[in-house]
């Protein structure tokens, strides 16, 4: 498996596995192409296994170019069938120096990160786990149900 910059051509397989990964969501296809035109506001990756994108992450600064960001782990997704084989943690352990470098080019650095998930998202504790994340509020009915903020303050890579 490896992580990577997401392509243009691999924008369908990766609105396929969103569209596995987030049930209640709609317009997967165009979801994923309007976000990776916002690049480098957004950032995405891809996990791929034998030339097949098994995952994604989507990261996003925060609140205009700054040279301290916020940055949002907007969305991270994993194809059901290959649920519990560490890609998740790969995607986000390899890809956030990935992001830090983007943002070294001009001259800014991640200072804390963000994360929303749904109260009752058993990745929070992936969250915890690989980047210290900790739940810092919870919004009531906010999307689909509960949805938990979690931050990870003054990052150090």
């Amino acid at each position: 498996m490896k992580i990577r910059s997401l392509k243009v051509e691999d924008i369908e397989q990766t609105a396929e596995v969103h569209k596995a990964a987030f049930i209640r969501q709609g317009q997967s296809l165009e979801w994923i192409e309007c976000n990776n035109k916002a690049f480098p506001r957004v950032q995405y990756f891809v996990a791929e296994d034998n030339n097949e994108i098994i995952g994604y992450i989507h990261w996003n600064q925060k609140s205009g170019f700054r040279p301290e960001v916020v940055l949002e782990l907007e969305q991270l997704a994993v194809h059901p069938k290959k649920h519990g084989n560490g890609v998740a943690t790969r995607l986000i352990n390899e890809s956030l120096p990935m992001v830090a470098a983007q943002l070294d080019k001009r001259g800014a650095k991640i200072k804390h990160i963000l994360v929303t998930t749904r109260a009752d998202n058993y990745a929070q504790e992936l969250y915890r786990k690989t980047l210290g994340a900790e739940i810092e509020t919870t919004i009531s009915d906010l999307f689909s149900a509960d949805e938990v903020f979690m931050i990870v303050r003054n990052i150090k890579l």
